[in-house]
């Protein structure tokens, strides 16, 4: 879901950067090929995230939930020479289109693609995070941030996609374990002292956190 009009969001597209060929054929190859193209992230919040990414320039980024690749495309745009991307998926299929555009872009040498459980493959990878994007099961939000924020640098970021589900989270009454994990987590980021917390209603919601 996006929060604004129509022609704001692609009035605000057309005075960004462009999506390049590349990061275009992948979101065409995304709406053609799997069930849920709108997980994509897409060409403005794209741009963010490559954007946000270029601020940090990280040595090592964690994205949980690699889809098709289209954010961790974005991401790796400011990455620090020598870096890595360690992006986890448990469907193989889906993560199969995204290893043919690490090839394209020849960026296969620093992104660790990881098949499985988030929970589980978190705690065995042995390094300190500059930048984490998460966007994978939002009922775990609050269990991904809890194994992520000991792993994250002083001064680090996550990016939470998501967080606003549609307008979902204002419905108080819900019984939707999304829905009720994205509550959850959104508190909790408000009050949690360790970090500074922004969230802003970009498309779906991004929660933007940065460590103390």
């Amino acid at each position: 879901m996006n929060f604004v009009p129509i022609e704001i969001q692609e009035y605000a597209e057309k005075h960004s950067e462009p999506e390049s060929e590349l990061l275009y054929a992948l979101r065409r190859e995304t709406y053609l090929k799997t069930m849920y193209p709108r997980m994509l992230s897409g060409h403005l919040q794209g741009r963010l995230l490559s954007f946000i990414s270029r601020l940090v320039a990280p040595s090592c980024i964690l994205e949980i939930g690699t889809f098709t690749g289209y954010a961790t495309l974005c991401l790796a745009e400011g990455l620090l020479p020598g870096g890595k991307i360690y992006t986890i998926d448990n469907d193989p299929e889906v993560v199969e289109i995204a290893l043919g555009y690490f090839e394209k872009a020849q960026l296969q040498h620093c992104i660790e693609v990881l098949i499985g459980e988030a929970l589980s493959l978190i705690p065995e990878i042995p390094v300190t995070f500059d930048l984490v994007f998460l966007d994978a099961q939002k009922e775990e939000y609050l269990t991904y941030y809890h194994l992520v924020l000991p792993k994250l640098r002083q001064g680090g970021v996550i990016i939470a996609d998501n967080v606003l589900w549609s307008g979902n989270v204002l419905d108080t009454s819900t019984t939707d374990p999304a829905t009720k994990g994205l509550q959850q987590f959104n508190t909790f980021i408000k009050e949690d002292s360790r970090v500074f917390a922004l969230l802003l209603p970009v498309r779906d919601g991004l929660f933007f956190i940065q460590k103390k």
